[in-house]
C-alpha cells in the first residue's frame, strides 16, 4: 500500500489593492504592448499580510484585454502561522475588466512557521469591486 497524501488545507479571504503603479515598456502605444506594474495588496482572512510586494509583467493584446505574470511576496501569517512566502501568478483580463488569476507557492520560499509551504490558489477580480475574494489550498511538509 502506498501512503496517502493528506488533502490540502483550504482557506479563503479577501484582498484589496493598496497601490498600483503601471508603466509601459513597449515603444509606442500600438497593441500588443508590454507594461510593468508594481502593486501593493492587503490580504485578510486565512492569509494576513498588510503590505505585499508584487511585480507584474502585462501583455495588452488589445487596449482592454490581455495576460499577465507576476511574483508576490507575502509577509504575515497563514491561518495563524507566521512567516513569509512568495507566489507566482498567471492570469488574464477581459474587455469588461474581469481578471482571472491562478497562483502557486514558489517552492522553498516559505520562512518561519511557513517553511515547507506548498499550495495553489485563485481569484477573480471584477472591475469596480474594491475587495477581491481568494481561495488557497496548501500543505506544510
Amino acid at each position: 500500500m502506498t501512503p496517502m497524501t493528506p488533502a490540502p488545507v483550504q482557506t479563503t479571504g479577501h484582498f484589496t489593492f493598496a497601490n498600483w503603479e503601471e508603466r509601459s515598456v513597449s515603444p509606442g502605444e500600438a497593441s500588443p504592448r508590454l507594461a510593468h506594474a508594481s502593486v501593493t495588496n492587503a490580504f485578510s482572512g486565512g492569509i494576513e499580510a498588510a503590505d505585499t510586494t508584487c511585480e507584474y509583467t502585462i501583455v495588452y493584446v488589445t487596449e482592454k484585454t490581455g495576460t499577465f505574470t507576476g511574483m508576490e511576496l507575502l509577509a504575515g501569517s497563514l491561518d495563524g502561522r507566521k512567516g513569509t512566502f512568495v507566489v507566482e501568478e498567471r492570469g488574464s483580463f477581459d474587455d469588461e475588466g474581469t481578471v482571472h488569476c491562478a497562483f502557486e507557492v514558489v517552492p522553498g520560499s516559505g520562512t518561519g512557521e511557513l517553511t515547507g509551504l506548498r499550495g495553489t490558489g485563485s481569484f477573480t477580480a471584477r472591475h469596480g469591486e474594491p475587495s477581491v475574494p481568494y481561495t488557497f489550498g496548501y500543505d506544510l511538509s
